[in-house]
């Protein structure tokens, strides 16, 4: 049973077999082995997995559990579980509770319905589910939960932590190597740290209970802009309301209880628009908390009487949600390897892994962008309120500064006014809050870590660190590859941080990505501006992109075509979801609505004794005009959909060219009869009442 206290402590982590858990409940040879197989990747013996597996199911079941779960993550971007209860026949009709070393290691789901990209046929039904150790197994609602990877019978991946893990291990086995070159012979791991941002949305449920769109598309696919949307930016930071202050409240002691370190909560910008922030940890840990952390708002939501949407763009008009995947790299003493030293060695090494991070986002922008491409997405980026398309970076004018001098070789002036020339003998002092934060730019340095602010709000993190990881990867070893064999250390690695600096300070920016003016200097400097999903998935097979992940071994080439595969097929089958239920909307609620309407006002006016019906006729003329324009395109978005093409690329392209266009004009016509409709006979919930209901 969880605790009642009210103390913090005792409550966090309390539904997590976590290490103090296993310390309890396994002997101190199980716990050895345990510890040695997450730290050396050795493997653990059946008799040792017996013992971590009966451990768990006794503080499992002490704490009210009948069943458990292999809790993974295919490639619909969400988590799938199949229960099973630890129930086993015995004699006179009974039944004992057992769960073996043998059910803990490996299940074997269903795996011919989840996405696979043309890795399996339909009637190959057999996958496998095999514990990841890494990651603590946790309790919810009477359930064991185990964290797994997921493969196909032959072996291939066919979910997001596989491939997560594996970037983990090549980004660490070649950041040792180039660690090792600047004296460190103590680290053994270097790890990817990630901290998500989480924005949502709450509304009423009752709203939400009165729009289709929003129950099977997550957003609103129609609605006309209310009287007062976010001008008086008087939401951001607000006073949180009570009703909202009991949700979050509720929710921080569910993560709490899982072991999800929440840390931050506010108003975001938008109306009904919030944020959850929690402090960083490993990318495998962040990875699973994440994808907890979306279903677990949704369930705390429900008991509030509210919905937790986060779709990217639920309401038109107002800011969508995004989420910040802040990134860095340290060492498995704690140091941050993208934290500015107090030496010139420890910033000379900074300046190595600085140079990495710069040169690979810049050789390998097409493909970061690919892992933030998909439907949801594509109404957020490039406006207003997230970065542009183009991928960039943000150094600061003090770090850009020091890029700078280094490129020139010319001297420097730290805080100080210390004038140094730039040389990994002398480096000069780096500030470690040496940038103010850009929230116009893709992948902004925050003073130690990298900011992604691409990433939508319902997307899995997995996508982007498993790419961040795998280029760091690939850099720091053509880095390692080269210093290693040099003669004189020091004067090669000036070399090479010059060089690299040189060649790739096109995607530093630190300007406004909102310009207009940076989109044509953007085009100028040569980067990529992928402004749609059907514009940047293409890239992602290219073969500079699946030679980085095939020879780091993060994938295969077929897995890579597989996963491109699922993306194209995601995007068209949600705007096809999107789609028909316009249509469904629009010829079921919104052409009646407006048509009886136009009807009323008709009557009033051969009804009235007065020769003038100024109103009536004016305003039954432009709600038929409208209801007419907007069957035709009705019509039209409906015989579109019919010719959509099979292939998945040409598929992919033609809903983004044609079948969004139609639905881009029909959403203007219904958006423009709602101001003209009476509130009685409009068949929705409007914007009005969905954002301002407290």
């Amino acid at each position: 049973m969880e605790p009642k206290t009210t103390d913090l402590t005792q409550l966090f982590g309390s539904m997590v077999f976590n290490e103090d858990a296993m310390r309890q409940y396994l002997s101190s040879n199980s716990f050895a082995a345990w510890k040695a197989c997450v730290e050396n990747h050795t493997a653990l013996d059946l008799s040792i997995a017996n013992d971590i597996a009966d451990a768990m199911k006794h503080w499992a079941v002490e704490r009210g559990a009948t069943h458990y779960t292999h809790w993974f993550q295919p490639m619909t971007g969400y988590t799938a579980e199949k229960h099973d209860s630890f129930i086993t026949p015995a004699p006179g009709g009974k039944v004992l509770l057992e769960f073996s070393g043998k059910e803990l290691v490996r299940g074997e789901p269903d795996a011919s319905s989840f996405p696979s990209g043309g890795l399996r046929a339909t009637f190959e039904a057999r996958g496998y589910t095999a514990w990841d150790p890494t990651s603590f197994a946790f309790l919810r609602d009477n359930t064991l939960y185990i964290p797994t990877v997921f493969c196909s019978y032959s072996g291939q991946v066919l979910d997001k932590k596989t491939p997560l893990l594996r970037s983990m291990e090549e980004v660490s086995r070649q950041a040792v190597r180039i660690l090792r070159l600047f004296g460190d012979t103590e680290t053994s791991r270097v790890i990817p740290q990630v901290g998500p941002e989480q924005e949502y949305f709450l509304i009423d449920e009752k709203d939400f209970a009165k729009r289709m769109d929003l129950r099977l598309c997550g957003r609103t696919l129609f609605g006309a802009p209310a009287p007062k949307g976010q001008e008086l930016e008087d939401h951001y930071f607000g006073a949180i309301r009570p009703r909202v202050a009991a949700y979050m409240q509720d929710l921080d002691r569910e993560l709490w209880k899982l072991g999800v370190l929440s840390k931050t909560k506010h108003n975001e910008v938008a109306p009904c628009q919030h944020e959850m922030a929690p402090i960083y940890t490993d990318a495998n840990t962040a990875c699973d908390h994440n994808q907890l952390t979306m279903d677990v708002m949704k369930k705390v939501a429900r008991k509030h009487g509210l919905v937790c949407l986060l779709h990217e763009k639920p309401f038109a008009g107002i800011n969508g949600s995004g989420k910040h995947d802040n990134w860095s790299l340290a060492t498995d003493s704690g140091d941050n390897l993208f934290k500015p030293g107090k030496t010139p060695s420890q910033n000379a090494r900074f300046l190595l892994f600085l140079a990495a991070f710069v040169k690979g986002v810049d050789e390998y922008q097409d493909f970061l962008r690919c892992t933030v491409a998909f439907a949801g997405n594509d109404h957020r980026l490039g406006a207003q309120e997230a970065p542009p398309a183009v991928v960039s970076i943000f150094l600061g004018d003090e770090l850009t500064a020091v890029v700078e001098s280094i490129i020139h070789g010319t001297e420097y002036a730290d805080p100080g006014k210390r004038a140094l020339r730039v040389g990994v003998d002398v480096m000069p002092p780096i500030p470690q809050d040496n940038t103010d934060r850009n929230r116009t730019s893709p992948m902004a340095f925050t003073g130690n870590k990298f900011e992604f602010r691409m990433l939508g709000s319902s997307q899995s993190i997995a996508g982007p660190n498993i790419a961040l990881n795998t280029i760091m990867a690939e850099e720091l070893e053509q880095f390692a590859d080269e210093l290693e064999g040099a003669d004189d250390f020091n004067g090669a690695l000036a070399e090479l941080i010059r060089r690299v600096f040189t060649q790739h300070q096109r995607i530093i920016f630190n300007g406004n990505g909102y310009e207009d003016a940076w989109l044509q200097e953007a085009a100028r400097r040569g980067l990529a501006n992928l402004t749609s999903t059907a514009d940047a998935l293409p890239a992602y097979t290219a073969e500079k992109n699946v030679a980085l992940f095939t020879r780091h071994g993060v994938f295969t080439r077929e897995e890579m075509a597989a996963r491109q595969e699922i993306h194209m097929e995601n995007y068209c089958h949600v705007l096809s979801i999107e789609a028909n239920t316009m249509l469904d909307m629009l010829r079921r609620d919104i052409l009646p609505a407006a048509s009886a309407y136009a009807g009323a006002l008709n009557r009033r006016a051969l009804g009235h004794t007065s020769s003038s019906c100024r109103y009536e006729n004016a305003t039954a003329a432009r709600v038929s005009d409208r209801t007419d324009a907007l069957l035709a395109v009705c019509d039209k978005l409906e015989e579109d959909l019919k010719a959509a093409p099979g292939e998945a690329e040409a598929r992919m392209t033609y809903f983004h060219g044609v079948v969004l266009e139609d639905m881009t004009a029909a959403r203007t016509l219904a958006d423009q009869l709602e101001t003209l409709v009476e509130r009685t006979f409009w068949p929705f919930p409007s914007y009005s009442d969905i954002l301002f209901y407290m």
